[in-house]
């Protein structure tokens, strides 16, 4: 198995070749081929997913790092439950922020709620895609808790491993890991209750996708979990930004 003991950062060829033999393997398996690479690797953590990830990790017994945005618009709940996983878990999450001055010109410009009337793209731009492209260029990879199966025409074809031209800098390819491309949510929340690990407790109150406070609403019974997020916008345009590359598939 070419996967099982790769360390050094791979080539396009290589991603595709593991993306390949990795395709119907196991999350553990995946996460552990994204661990043993060689470079600096993080777990991108905010939701449900990405705590099952976290628990994962620790205990395949593998040092891991793990990263959060703040964007200074997130529902309190959320705030309590990242201090919760840190917490329970005794681990360090890496909070990025936005820029203070553009925050503050944009506000300025535009109000807190512009988004509502022109669209997401720039706020998400600020809040949230600018500081992940800066902590992405200090890592050769990072580990995302997508799945295929989240958003209606944007995430159906997740390949469980990728090379991440988006956020790739000169000279500098960057691996992107999505061990969980393949399963539902209800694997993931079997998971959880299996392993009585923490989650968000807005999840009890019928948020199902949580994002921003202004932007995150409860869903009802057999909406799609995504139809929660800018629920005023297109149903399959439902990306802020941090994998925009969804929206080319």
């Amino acid at each position: 198995m070419p996967g099982a003991f790769m360390t050094a950062i791979p080539t396009i060829d290589l991603v595709d070749a593991l993306n390949t033999e990795y395709a119907d393997k196991y999350p553990t398996e995946i996460l552990e081929l994204a661990l043993n690479q060689e470079g600096e690797i993080a777990i991108s953590f905010s939701g449900a997913e990405d705590v099952v990830l976290i628990d994962m990790a620790s205990r395949l017994r593998k040092p891991f790092r793990v990263f959060s945005l703040d964007t200074g618009r997130l529902h309190p709940e959320t705030y309590q439950f990242i201090e919760t996983v840190r917490k329970h878990y005794n681990i360090e999450i890496e909070i990025c922020f936005p820029e203070a001055e553009t925050v503050q010109n944009f506000v300025k410009e535009k109000g807190l709620f512009s988004f509502f009337e022109d669209g997401h793209s720039e706020c998400c731009g600020i809040r949230k895609v600018q500081p992940l492209r800066k902590k992405l260029a200090t890592l050769d990879g990072w580990i995302t808790g997508q799945r295929k199966d989240q958003s209606p025409g944007t995430r159906n074809e997740i390949p469980v491993v990728q090379a991440d031209a988006g956020f790739s800098g000169p000279g500098k390819q960057l691996i992107k890991y999505n061990p969980l491309a393949n399963w539902s949510s209800a694997d993931v929340w079997n998971y959880i209750r299996m392993m009585e690990i923490p989650y968000n407790p807005l999840h009890e109150r019928g948020f199902v996708s949580i994002g921003c406070e202004p932007c995150t609403r409860p869903v009802l019974p057999n909406q799609h979990e995504r139809e929660g997020r800018w629920w005023w916008e297109e149903a399959t345009k439902k990306e802020c930004g941090l994998h925009a590359g969804n929206l080319n598939k």
